[in-house]
Order: structure tokens, then C-alpha cells, then sequence
């Protein structure tokens, strides 16, 4: 049996964690090579001496140069800030790129990693809502594969499994609706950052945490999913589960419906990423069908969650739109976390930063890079 090389990029977040566990049940297929952080080191060494990786990057200047002065046993190759992290991206040696980063950030590493030919599974939706069409062109180019692990897309991805794409009447992506699914709207003003970080299924970071509560999350990945599984945008539903339990399902035209379900657990959909086409054994918790007492479903609500309204509509207009929406939601979280701006100024600046950026039908690289300095300099400017 071939061992498979990965790298994991931001091993010490939520994903990046969790992949190293399911790696833990896959040891004797799967090879950590590389490993990348922003400034946890102190998790980061901990990771270091469990896989022996060749290869770490460290995105922060500051971390990077403390962790060389606590490593020193260790022969490792080290990469540093952003250049650094493109460039352990771009490693010909991998067989797999698990990109766990968070935002905007995540984006251009996919997109290396793609432009060489290595296969991504790709936990960064922000990825493709911000640049689909140059990493599809690159797909084309190189044969390199994306492998969804969002627990949506993964839901996705198994239920068409076998099946015949012109046989699907329609994606439905589940989602839990939040912390305020049930939130006296004239109250939204006064949420708190403890309270917007408080997810009711799901242990996520902060950035993530605050887009479930938005439902910008689930805006994204309905981008994300018309990239993925290349079928019209009218296509794709949004239903509310708050109970997490079907992860999200597939209706085909005879009006049979394909559902994916268990427990919230992101191990399941890493793990099936990493051993694609099967299903491999794991001692994850099972789900327990006698202790489920209902399975709830409603139609979102667009007042309550207007920024599935925004990832529509930039959805229809394509070209710069969501890669607007994307950059202007990943500032406007910063500020709300920072208690700069209250939570339900995200949707606002959200809608003004997409309707007033140039424009763009078909942004390169270096357009999406100019428009993150415009949108940056705007989302500060309220």
C-alpha cells in the first residue's frame, strides 16, 4: 500500500486539529509532511513531535522566530509569513493539501496547490465563493481534484455518489439555523460576542462561529456548492435542521431524496476526504437512532438572516460579487469581534461594500488582491 503525503494548513485550528486525529486512525496510509500555523506554537511543537513533519510553515513573524529558538533537534525545513505558507502550499512531494484555514486567507494557498497538480481537500469555502472561476481554469490545466470536507458538501458528495448529474432535481444544504434561530429580532442590536460564539451543535473557531450565527456561513457555502457540483444556482435550496443531524441531501427528478446523516462530528467528512472512495473503519461515536426525538425542519427566515439574501444575490450576478462579499464579511467579523461594530451591522456593511466595489467580470489574481486592500479600507472606514 502507497503512503499518501499530506500537509495540513492550519493544523493548530478547529479542522486542523480533528484531521490530525483521524490521521491518528489512519497511520499506516497516511504521512504528515507538513504542517502550518499562524501563532500557536505551543500546539504546533506539541503536533511536531507526534508526526514528524519535513516541513512547517509559520504565518506570524513574531511566532516564527520564537518557535526557531525552541526548536532545535528537529530537521525541519521552516517557511515564513505569507510567501511561506504559498510556498509549503506548492510542495510537488504532496499527494494531498487539507486546507483548514479560516477566510480569505485560505484562498490562494487552494489555489497553488491546485496550479500544481495536488489534490485539496478543502475545509476553506472561502476558497472558491472568492475565486471559483481561476481555481475550475486551474483544474482544467493540472487534473488536481477538490475533495469537499464541509459536512454539507461531503453530504453532498456522497449522495451523488453513483449517480447520474442530469438525474438531480436539486441540492438541499442543511443548516441549524444558529444560536438565534428563535431571537426576538429587536434584540439583534444588543448581541453580545459570547453570545454570537455560543453554537448550539457545533465546536468551530471564532470567524466560523460568527458566520453561523449570521448565516453568512451558509450563504457561502451555497456559492460554494454551485462550484463544486456544477449545476444551475436555481438548483441549490437552503433548508433550517436545527438538530444537525442530516447533514444535507439530494432530490432527483423521480422525486427520491438521498439524505447523508449522523452525529456532528467534522472527523466523518475529513476522514472520507482522506480516504475517498471508501469508507474506512473509525472509532468515531455512531449515531444512536432511539435517543432522537424529532428531526425539525423550516424555510429560512431572510429578516432574521439577511445574509443568505446577499450570498444570492451574488451568486446571480457572479463575477466579483461574492469575492466582494467574502473579503467585506471576513473585516466586518474582525470589527464585530474587536466590539467595534454591533452583530447586526455585518449585514449592512456587507450589502454596501458588494454594491459599491468596481465591478469586475471576470477578476485575476491580482484584481482580487487590489480589491481586498479597497475593501478592507472601506469596511474600516464605518
Amino acid at each position: 500500500m502507497k503512503i499518501r503525503k499530506v500537509t495540513i494548513l492550519g493544523s493548530t485550528g478547529s479542522i486542523g486539529i480533528n484531521a490530525l486525529r483521524v490521521i491518528e486512525n489512519l497511520k499506516e496510509e497516511i504521512r504528515v509532511i507538513g504542517l502550518s500555523c499562524n501563532k500557536n506554537i505551543d500546539l504546533l511543537i506539541n503536533q511536531i513531535k507526534t508526526f514528524n513533519p519535513l516541513y512547517v510553515s509559520i504565518a506570524d513573524e513574531e511566532a516564527y522566530h520564537t518557535f526557531k529558538n525552541k526548536i532545535t533537534n528537529h530537521d525541519i525545513e521552516l517557511f515564513k509569513g505569507r510567501n511561506g505558507l504559498l510556498e509549503i502550499s506548492s510542495i510537488s512531494d504532496n499527494d494531498l493539501i487539507i486546507n483548514g484555514l479560516v477566510g480569505s486567507s485560505g484562498m490562494e494557498p487552494t489555489l497553488c496547490a491546485i496550479k500544481k497538480g495536488i489534490n485539496v481537500a478543502l475545509a476553506n469555502k472561502e476558497s472558491l465563493v472568492m475565486a471559483g472561476s481561476l481555481i475550475e481554469e486551474a483544474m482544467n490545466k493540472s487534473g488536481a481534484k477538490i475533495f469537499p470536507v464541509d459536512s454539507e458538501h461531503s453530504a453532498i458528495w456522497q449522495c451523488l455518489s453513483g449517480e447520474v448529474l442530469s438525474d438531480v432535481k436539486r441540492l438541499i444544504l442543511t443548516g441549524s439555523g444558529g444560536p438565534f434561530r428563535t431571537r426576538a429580532l429587536d434584540t439583534f442590536a444588543n448581541i453580545s460576542v459570547s453570545e454570537a460564539l455560543a453554537h448550539p451543535n457545533w465546536e468551530m473557531g471564532r470567524k466560523i462561529s460568527i458566520d453561523s450565527a449570521t448565516m453568512m456561513n451558509k450563504g457561502f457555502e451555497l456559492i460554494e456548492a454551485f462550484w463544486l457540483f456544477k449545476l444551475d444556482a436555481k438548483k441549490i435550496d437552503i433548508i433550517i435542521h436545527p438538530q444537525s443531524i442530516i447533514h444535507s441531501m439530494v432530490e432527483f427528478i423521480d422525486s427520491s431524496i438521498k439524505a447523508q446523516i449522523g452525529v456532528p462530528d467534522m472527523k466523518v467528512p475529513i476522514q472520507y476526504a482522506l480516504t475517498y472512495p471508501r469508507h474506512v473503519w473509525a472509532p468515531w461515536e455512531s449515531l444512536n437512532f432511539s435517543k432522537i426525538n424529532k428531526l425539525t425542519f423550516e424555510d429560512p427566515d431572510y429578516n432574521r438572516f439577511p445574509c443568505l439574501l446577499l450570498a444570492k444575490k451574488s451568486l446571480k450576478r457572479l463575477g466579483s460579487s461574492p469575492t466582494a462579499l467574502n473579503l467585506s464579511n471576513d473585516y466586518a467579523v474582525e470589527r464585530f469581534l474587536k466590539g467595534e461594530i454591533p452583530f447586526h451591522k455585518i449585514h449592512k456593511i456587507n450589502k454596501e461594500s458588494m454594491d459599491r466595489h468596481n465591478w469586475l467580470k471576470e477578476p485575476k489574481l491580482n484584481d482580487i488582491k487590489e480589491l481586498d486592500i479597497w475593501i478592507k479600507n472601506y469596511v474600516y472606514s464605518f
